[in-house]
């Protein structure tokens, strides 16, 4: 007999009318304390440390191979790389060699005083200083690859911290300014240039805030699509030689360019001219160092974890050594990995299971479809067509990745490893200009615990990892299958019509196929849904942004109805007796997925950066929504859990 609700998961103490979110996780909760190294802890984490010591487990089982012993031989490159991050003894004996050198080129080519060259060199795999490139699907045409030309990211995450002043945000850059100057001294500053890098590097990340778009503006599309040539290009940034940097850079055959931030781009010539070659200098130094710090010594380590894993996160200690050393050669050689980690661990009838599980889902959003009533037939034909072309992808990839050109050399360090591992995948999507996008590539390992709805290419991806428990178990009753991985696959499908997904047809190109009246009321629908979140107060006088969540919520709610009519069309059976309906059973498992710990800190950090909504919003506020839930807990005016009918939202 399959199994039900594990009982120890709940807080029985509580009212599933007052908070389901308690009442389904608080035993979970208080069972499971977060670990000193976690910002953030729950199902998700333990499932990804799973998949990380079985991760482990593989790169060391590798070691036996002797074929790790060859040079050039995948088994050789993922476990020196591996053994490289664990070397310990060697790494700080090293203390800031390993990026001498690469500071040694770098003021080489500032005394050129030539930004072109400089940039390009920087933007061969080093950083992406000022400005970022790189290829991918054009929106308008999802079969050809174009050059992007965008923003480029600042130390502290998000704007806010550089505009907005309040307690947290000074704090914050208090540490930050800590921070930097330790950073800089541990590469031989002294305390007047740690001073003057500080102040050079503020300056110029607070002028880049300035000009980034913000949260709310990155969600759209629309903005973030805007095809110049080459010649528009050059006349309207001119503190760039364009031709030049793009030849530098193996481009010449570009003619079209996306500027996915024209105003930013706009904005930054100036910004660039009032820089002086000191300032120039110390602001390129320290980004390159704070990028590697991760791959240096103890102490450039322990100043990175105290800023952003104790200040920013609240973290109480670093994760250990293994951990780190294993998400290198984890994310640079993935596919390899995910190879052995698929014939280890994902058996075929899970992904026969999801398969048939995908397909209920595709039919149950089919027929949500069918019966909106704010959306036209027209509309609706052309949502249907969407639908029914929308790829899967569960487990693994049809074709691995191939990882030939990249050497790991034991006698060089670490960080030159790992510099020069980068250029080569910078390299290898540069080489993607030439060729048709391809729509077999996978953007997550089968490692992964996550998974994705890509609008460009019109598919949903389910990698290995998360078709686990509590995701996924074949030996669980359907209802917990549906209400876990169910609403996950909903989820996915849902964000190919969410505020962002909608904007793009069955090809995955950046088109506006709804007519305007549809467009208007699923806009109506969604400032309601908005408004709900809007009004969640994370922390005292912090408010969730609902805006910037919305594409999650959307996903969050739709995905979460649509499981819930595929298993219902399963016309299930009471066989299970744990004590809970049928009803009850499914929004159980639906809530305790999210069930988890976040530290005050990185609560106020999700709230500025995560486009989730937090996990108890995530259940509550949704779940309030369904006329289902209701039913199922038999909810009256009054209760905390209670939404008035006329107060409730449903878009799909």
């Amino acid at each position: 007999m399959k199994h039900g609700i594990n009982k120890e998961n709940l807080n029985q103490e509580v009212s599933p009318k007052d908070d389901f979110y308690e009442f389904a996780c608080g035993g979970w909760i208080k069972a499971n304390p977060m670990p000193d190294e976690f910002s953030t802890y729950g199902q998700f984490h333990v499932l990804r440390e799973k998949a990380r010591k079985d991760v482990q487990d593989l790169i060391l089982n590798l070691e036996n191979d002797p074929k790790s012993k060859e040079r050039g031989e995948i088994a050789q490159k993922i476990c020196d790389l591996y053994k490289l991050g664990m070397d310990e003894k060697r790494l700080n004996e090293e203390g800031c060699n390993p990026i001498l050198p690469t500071l040694k080129q770098l003021r080489e080519r500032l005394a050129k005083n030539d930004f072109t060259e400089l940039t390009a060199w920087l933007h061969e795999g080093l950083d992406s200083d000022f400005f970022s490139s790189g290829v991918g699907p054009d929106p308008a045409d999802s079969n050809k690859n174009i050059l992007h030309i965008g923003e480029t990211g600042l130390s502290l995450g998000d704007r806010d911290y550089y505009l907005e002043d309040n307690e947290n945000h000074r704090k914050i850059l208090e540490a930050y300014e800590v921070y930097v100057k330790k950073i800089m001294s541990l590469i031989g500053y002294d305390e007047e240039g740690a001073q003057r890098v500080w102040d050079i590097v503020f300056k110029i990340e607070k002028k880049l805030a300035e000009i980034k778009m913000t949260r709310e503006m990155r969600r759209n599309p629309k903005l973030r699509h805007n095809i110049y040539t080459i010649e528009r290009l050059q006349e309207e940034f001119d503190f760039i030689d364009w031709k030049r940097y793009l030849a530098l850079l193996g481009l010449e055959e570009v003619k079209m360019v996306n500027v996915s931030s024209v105003a930013y781009m706009q904005a930054l010539g100036s910004i660039i001219s009032e820089i002086n070659p000191e300032e120039m200098e110390d602001f390129l130094i320290y980004n390159i160092v704070t990028n590697s710090s991760g791959l240096m010594s103890d102490e450039f380590i322990d100043a990175n974890f105290e800023m952003f894993g104790r200040v920013m996160s609240g973290q109480k200690e670093k994760k250990p050594r293994w951990k780190r050393a294993m998400s290198v050669p984890d994310s640079m050689f993935g596919e390899a990995i995910g190879q052995l980690y698929v014939e280890k661990y994902f058996p075929k009838e899970n992904k026969d299971y999801m398969l048939r599980l995908v397909e209920n889902l595709r039919d149950s959003l089919r027929q949500h479809i069918k019966r909106l009533e704010w959306m036209s037939e027209e509309t609706k034909k052309k949502a249907l067509e969407k639908l029914d072309v929308m790829g899967v992808k569960i487990g693994y990839p049809d074709k691995w990745k191939e990882y030939d050109e990249i050497d790991i050399d034991p006698e060089k360090t670490y960080l030159e490893n790992v510099q020069e591992a980068s250029k080569w995948f910078t390299k290898d999507n540069y080489s993607k200009i030439t060729k048709p996008v391809d729509k077999t590539e996978w953007h997550m390992t089968p490692q992964t615990v996550n998974a994705y709805y890509s609008p460009i290419v019109n598919e949903i991806c389910f990698p290995a990892a998360i078709l686990q428990p509590p995701f996924f178990d074949i030996t669980a009753d359907d209802a917990i299958n549906y209400g876990a991985i169910g609403m996950v696959i909903g989820h996915e499908m849902t964000h190919g019509f969410d505020d962002q997904g909608r904007q793009f047809d069955k090809n995955g190109n950046l088109t506006d196929w709804w007519s305007a009246e549809d467009a208007k009321r699923f806009n109506e629908l969604a400032d309601i849904l908005v408004d709900q979140f809007n009004k969640v107060e994370v922390a005292p006088g912090v408010y969730a942004n609902g805006r910037f969540t919305l594409g999650e919520n959307i996903a969050d709610q739709g995905g979460l109805n649509i499981a819930l009519t595929a298993y219902l069309s399963t016309q299930p059976k009471e066989e299970v007796d744990d004590g809970f309906s049928l009803l009850q059973r499914f929004f159980l498992a639906f809530a305790n997925v999210w069930a988890g710990s976040v530290r005050e800190e990185e609560k106020l950090a999700l709230t500025k950066s995560a486009p989730h909504s937090l996990a108890e919003n995530r259940v509550n506020v949704t779940l309030k929504n369904l006329n289902a839930f209701e039913e199922a807990f038999n909810l009256k005016t009054g209760d905390p859990m209670f939404r008035p009918k006329e107060e409730r939202v449903v878009i799909w």
